[in-house]
């Protein structure tokens, strides 16, 4: 059974749609703890599942690193297989990094490498494109520059604001998480193959 902590810093519609995936008896993948980098609405998931829930507030401290070392701390305890950042709105120190990947992913509303950082989606609509994607990747010491796990195509429609498409990514962005943690958990893709390649 694959352990794994999530990491989010809003709704965590992500960490939700796993929550609902491990339900299933048959599902071979269980998230052990939930952290939040405030005071995130998406912790209110982790407390109707019953998943316990820590948060490492970034205001707190006066320097990155030092964050990153309290959030490493709070891992640490979990000891889980596996890390994901959903909708985490931070760069996680190289400390963090070194220490949990390749078994650190990343969820991103953008068809990488087109449209890193925080505005994936704002970014495409600039752009004027007329498709994005949303993507799975490994997290290492680039801004959305790991490894791609997996990634699909979505069609930016005339007219679409930034709110509209990024409701029209998500349900992708679910779907291909759940998906690559079966995956991963059944050891169809192998996270340090993939980071070696």
């Amino acid at each position: 059974m694959l352990s794994i902590v999530v990491l989010i810093s809003g709704g965590g519609s992500n960490l939700r749609a796993l929550l609902e995936a491990a339900e299933d008896a048959e599902f071979p993948a269980r998230v052990i703890a939930v952290g939040a980098d405030r005071d995130a609405e998406g912790l209110a998931h982790a407390e109707e599942f019953g998943i316990p829930s820590f948060t490492v507030p970034f205001n707190s401290f006066a320097r990155r690193e030092e964050w990153g070392d309290a959030l490493l701390e709070q891992l640490r305890q979990w000891q889980p297989d596996l890390v994901i950042l959903s909708g985490f709105m931070r760069l996680v120190p190289p400390r963090v990094v070194a220490e949990y990947s390749p078994y650190l992913i990343n969820t991103h509303p953008a068809y990488l490498p087109e449209f890193p950082g925080a505005h994936g989606v704002r970014d495409a609509l600039a752009a004027g494109v007329t498709q994005t994607g949303a993507s799975l990747i490994v997290v290492d010491d680039g801004v959305d520059a790991g490894p791609i796990i997996s990634q699909e195509r979505i069609p930016i429609h005339p007219g679409d604001s930034e709110a509209s498409l990024h409701e029209r990514i998500k349900p992708v962005e679910r779907r291909l998480l759940v998906q690559a943690v079966l995956d991963i958990a059944n050891g169809h893709i192998d996270l340090k193959e993939l980071s070696r390649a």
